[in-house]
């Protein structure tokens, strides 16, 4: 048996010529390159054109990468001539914010969730993490049985339990003065910061 087949659906399984596709694409410059008119000359200006235009495009991508990938930089350095320098202003961060031997129990009280060490239950937080030599004196401090806390100021608790220059700074030489030596140790101001709120607080 023998099916017959009308032209016009054949026609329609075919793809759509290229001029259709180049009149309905957004690619300026390509609906000129392939058209239903035969102006030799025009369709190879276009043609020109558009590939010149391309290996344009092409050739200033590659060379912004190429230079992006040169990673340059430019360092400017101007040296001055002195006579006499002042000891530059330095500063030494320490991980750890606090010394925890100076942490007292009135501290833990009122700022033990700010340090996170306690919780909001004025519980030790995450205790599997803290280490077996601090863990019993972390007991020790946060014990609030029976404890009546003393009024708190932060400014005295961040000059009490911060880290001393001395302890943490063994020599320091500048045009070969010792520096160490020129100033007030801070740890005589921070004892005597200790002893007037010690007085307060009898």
């Amino acid at each position: 048996m023998d099916l017959k087949v009308d032209p016009e659906e054949m026609d329609t399984n075919q793809p759509p010529p290229i001029e259709v596709f180049a009149h309905s694409s957004t690619l300026h410059g390509i609906s000129h390159i392939f058209t239903y008119e035969r102006f030799c000359v025009k369709r190879s200006l276009w043609v020109v054109f558009f590939l010149g235009s391309l290996a344009f495009l092409l050739y200033v991508c590659v060379d912004r990468i190429n230079f992006y990938l040169e990673y340059q930089h430019v360092t400017k350095l101007d040296e001055v001539t002195t006579p006499i320098m002042t000891f530059p202003a330095v500063t030494f961060c320490n991980l750890n914010a606090f010394r925890f031997s100076q942490v007292t129990r009135n501290d833990l009280y009122h700022a033990g969730e700010l340090l996170a060490l306690l919780n909001h239950r004025y519980e030790i937080r995450d205790i599997h993490l803290v280490e077996e030599s601090v863990l019993e004196s972390l007991k020790v401090k946060a014990d609030f049985h029976n404890f009546k806390p003393r009024p708190f100021n932060m400014l005295e608790f961040y000059d009490r339990t911060g880290h001393d220059i001395n302890d943490m700074l063994l020599a320091c030489h500048f045009h070969g003065t010792d520096e160490l030596k020129n100033d007030e140790p801070p740890s005589q101001q921070r004892e005597q910061t200790s002893e007037r709120t010690e007085e307060k607080g009898m």
